[in-house]
Formats: structure tokens, C-alpha cells, sequence
């Protein structure tokens, strides 16, 4: 004779365990719909910093103590003024998100893209925030008023003598995410610097590398 309160036990048993497969399948497809539409929110709000163009408009940059620069497409300035280091270069953001600009740091000479970037926090940060919005022209500006600032003294020579220059700038979303740092090549030409790009680290997420 057959045991129905077995079968019915048995039953029930692969019922529970059927509704618990489908719920963990659920659950992990909304898991990966969910991420899907992370990363294409993320997406929409990344900012990409590039060297702007030759033929881009003049840039007319102003420092807090007045100093003013121009800067025209595709070209950077350095110039060192009663001790002051002043520097700045067009830039224009190619990705979809707007771009603020946190912090820069500066090396004498040419890095390569295979020269790892100084951490973060030892960026110098920007006096005053610089967004740039999508697909548009904006400038970085930075300078080195410090007598006593360690790479002062290296920079001051370099930018007197027309040297190359290397700047990486930290920069991300404008939500402050998506850290990343993109290191810009100075090579001196005829009334300043040629700007170009030559490596790009993602801060806050994996590298795409």
C-alpha cells in the first residue's frame, strides 16, 4: 500500500525546493540586471580627459592672485614669475560624464606610460574646483608658490630652461567617482608646450588592462 503521507512529504519537499531554485535564479538574474544597469549609469556619467585640439578656441586662464595665461588648442604654458611657477593647459573632456578636476602632480623630464603615477593623496590639490563639461573645452591650472616646496627648485629650472615637463591629473565624475589619472606629456615648441596624453590609471575601479 502506498505511504501518502510519505509521498505527500516528498512532494511538498520538491515543490520547496523547486520555488527555491527559481528564486535563487531570479534573484541572480536581477542581480546581474541590476549590475548591467550600474555600469551603464556609470557609463553615462564617466568624463574621459584628453588634450584639446589644435584648432580649439584660446583658453584665458586667471589665478588667484591675477596672473593671467592664454592657452591655445592642443598647447600648455609654464612660466615662473617673481618665485611664482604658473602653470595650465587646454584640455577637453571626450567622454559622456562632466569632469572635475582634483589634483595634479608634476615631474621634470618625459615619464613614460610605463612609469607608475604617484599615489592619490600625494596629488596636489586644486585651490579652487574646474569642471569640464561633456564634450567640451575646459584648461587645468596649477602653481607653486611655496620657497620651500621640495620640487620647487627642480621645476622653477626646468620651466626657465624650456624643458619637457610631464603633469598626471587626477580627476573623476561630478559626483567626486570614478577616480582617474591621466598623465599629460609638456614638449617644448616655438611660444610653449605641445600637450599630449600618454597613459590613463582608473582609480575606483578595476583596470580595464
Amino acid at each position: 500500500m502506498a505511504d501518502w503521507p510519505t509521498i505527500a512529504e516528498l512532494g511538498t519537499a520538491a515543490g520547496t525546493l523547486g520555488l527555491a531554485a527559481a528564486t535563487f535564479a531570479s534573484v541572480r538574474s536581477a542581480n546581474r540586471a541590476a549590475r548591467t544597469a550600474e555600469r551603464s549609469l556609470l557609463a553615462g556619467l564617466r568624463p574621459l580627459l584628453v588634450p584639446s585640439r589644435l584648432q580649439d578656441a584660446e583658453q584665458k586662464v586667471m589665478w588667484q592672485d591675477q596672473h593671467f595665461a592664454r592657452v591655445a588648442g592642443g598647447r600648455a604654458t609654464a612660466e615662473v614669475i617673481d618665485g611664482v611657477i604658473y602653470l595650465a593647459a587646454s584640455v577637453r573632456n571626450a567622454g559622456n560624464g562632466v569632469a572635475l578636476l582634483h589634483g595634479w602632480y608634476p615631474y621634470v623630464g618625459r615619464r613614460l606610460g610605463s612609469d607608475e603615477h604617484e599615489p592619490p593623496e600625494r596629488f596636489r590639490r586644486l585651490t579652487r574646483d574646474i569642471y569640464v563639461p561633456a564634450g567640451d573645452l575646459g584648461f587645468w591650472q596649477g602653481s607653486v608658490r611655496d620657497p620651500d616646496d621640495p620640487d620647487g627648485a627642480d621645476l622653477a629650472a626646468a620651466v626657465t630652461a624650456h624643458d619637457r615637463l610631464t603633469i598626471d591629473i587626477l580627476y573623476g565624475d561630478h559626483d567626486g567617482g570614478q577616480r582617474a589619472i591621466a598623465r599629460f606629456a609638456l614638449t617644448p615648441v616655438e611660444g610653449g608646450y605641445l600637450c599630449a596624453t600618454s597613459r590613463y590609471w582608473n582609480i575606483d575601479q578595476p583596470d580595464p588592462r
